[in-house]
């Protein structure tokens, strides 16, 4: 599934990239190329990061889930 942005993540993010290029390496990155790259990023970084924050977030929520039983348990008395 490709990664969407919004346009107006899309146009700062160009714009960050035009930005990191000048401050780097003192040479203007045109929209153009700014696109190009950005278009880039998205296809060969976005789904390994994607995946890795969704497997992050996964681990995160079974560990909470295994200490939902030491947090919350009761115990029963006997009647």
């Amino acid at each position: 599934m490709p990664m969407r942005l919004s346009p107006e993540r899309r146009a700062g993010l160009i714009v960050n990239l035009q930005r990191e290029f000048q401050s780097t390496f003192e040479e203007e990155l045109s929209t153009y190329r700014a696109e190009r790259l950005l278009e880039f990023f998205l296809k060969h970084l976005g789904p390994p990061v994607y995946n890795q924050g969704v497997q992050d977030a996964r681990k995160f929520m079974f560990d909470k889930l295994d200490d939902l039983a030491g947090e919350i348990h009761e115990p029963e008395g006997l009647a």
